[in-house]
Order: C-alpha cells, then structure tokens, then sequence
C-alpha cells in the first residue's frame, strides 16, 4: 500500500469520528441554552425577556424546545441533518436579537457573532451528517 493510500485510508477513518465530534458539541452548546433558559432565566423571565423585544411570548416556549430537545437530539445523533437545520431560524433569531450590540459577542449586551457562526456550523452539520457515535444509524 503506497503511503498515500494509508493517508487517505486514515483521513476516512477519522472523519466519522470528527464529524461526530462537532455534533456533539452543537448538542452540548444547544442543549446548555436552553437548559440555562429554563433554569437561571426561567420560562417566565424567558417569555418576558422575547415579549420585551416585542416578540410574542409563545416563541420563548418554542425556543426553549427546539434548544432541549435539539440538542439531545444532535448529542444522540437522531435526525442529525433536519434537526441542525430547524435550529439555524433560532440562532438567526438569536442574532437579530444581538445585531445593535456589534460584532463582537464580548461587547455588552453580546455581538452577533457567535450565533451567525453557530448558525454555519450547523448548516456544515446538516451537509455532513450523525458520523459516528449514534443511537440508531437509521435515524441518523
């Protein structure tokens, strides 16, 4: 075997597992977002923070869903491609919300930033796939 073909033949090896790597991360990510709605914003406070941008308050309740349940889905790696892409609408939400704070997601109040790029890697995740690590390959 040439030394080009075992390059290639480990690139393929690991990619199942890189792939796997990032979505599990966005999960992670995903999933802490709406966790801290829940529990150090609360639902309550959530829906007045969304109502308080003129909003209406059953996006919150809606929000905090895809965010949960999202991310579990990404971590378990079920419906990876359509989950990753129902999330993009909340992180362009997300960065609508931070538009008049500038670029970056330091500056008081947050950027825009983080959740535009948020938002790329999940359309990348959708492109990609679960990779590895699923509960089920068929719901993948």
């Amino acid at each position: 075997m040439t030394t080009q073909a075992l390059a290639t033949n480990r690139t393929e090896s690991l990619q199942p597992h890189a792939i796997a790597l990032l979505r599990i991360a966005l999960g992670v990510m995903t999933l802490a977002h709406g966790l801290m709605k829940v529990f150090l914003f609360t639902v309550p406070g959530t829906v007045g923070y969304f109502e308080s941008l003129g909003l209406p308050g059953g996006l919150a309740y809606l929000t905090i869903l895809a965010e949960v349940g999202g991310g579990m889905a990404l971590i378990l790696g079920l419906f990876t491609r359509w989950v990753s892409l129902a999330l993009v609408p909340v992180l362009i939400g997300a960065a609508w919300v931070h538009l008049g704070n500038g670029w970056v997601f330091s500056n008081e109040g947050g950027g825009w930033e983080f959740p535009v790029f948020w938002a790329i890697a999940l359309l990348v995740q959708a492109g990609l796939g679960s990779g590895s690590l699923t509960v089920n390959r068929r719901l993948a």
